[in-house]
């Protein structure tokens, strides 16, 4: 499991990265670089496409590390969300531009298409992003098949401990459904 990024490490982070610090961006590549392309690989279904996404969203972020907003939530989060954004707005493009050369489909299921990749991501997105905890709980319901009397036991906390994991973590999951629009905070989803 990823570990969480303490708040103080990516507001110094940003402040390398705006000094133009090279080590910082690959340091930041370093810590992020998995999470970035796998979240475009799950929306693009193409190793090529995810690695050209990959390039792009730190070139972003090496040119606009102000962008980053400390107070709207951690960088992780921030990283995982410009990923989203431009590996959706990438299938989106690809999909239009097959649709447009070839005349199968429909502009309806390009966007159900689109749709689909999109909440996909987005729940991506919140399962990566989400506290420690949360993800260990649910992780070991789902991957492992444990309920909330065995993950308690699993993780060494209470019954009642274990079933508000669960029950957190699913509601932040339920989530990706309702917020796959693109609606975010400003700043934090213009196709790069």
């Amino acid at each position: 499991m990823a570990m969480d990024t303490p708040p103080r490490w990516d507001r110094r982070m940003q402040q390398r990265l705006a000094r133009g610090e090279a080590a910082a961006l690959g340091e930041l590549y370093d810590r992020f670089a998995a999470l970035v392309h796998n979240l475009a690989h799950r929306v693009l279904d193409d190793d090529d496409a995810a690695d050209q996404i990959t390039r792009e969203v730190f070139g972003y972020i090496w040119e606009n590390p102000d962008a980053y907003d400390p107070k709207q939530g951690n960088l992780r989060s921030w990283v995982a969300k410009l990923t989203q954004r431009q590996a959706v707005h990438r299938l989106r493009q690809a999909e239009a531009t097959a649709y447009a050369e070839t005349g199968r489909g429909s502009a309806e299921e390009l966007e159900q298409k689109v749709r689909r990749a999109s909440v996909a991501a987005r729940a991506d997105y919140i399962v990566t992003s989400m506290p420690t905890p949360l993800r260990a709980a649910l992780e070991l319901a789902y991957f492992q098949r444990r309920d909330y009397r065995q993950t308690a036991a699993d993780l060494g906390v209470t019954e009642d401990e274990a079933r508000r994991r669960l029950r957190l973590g699913l509601q932040l999951l339920s989530s990706a459904h309702r917020t796959s629009d693109g609606a975010g905070p400003p700043g934090y989803g213009r196709a790069l």
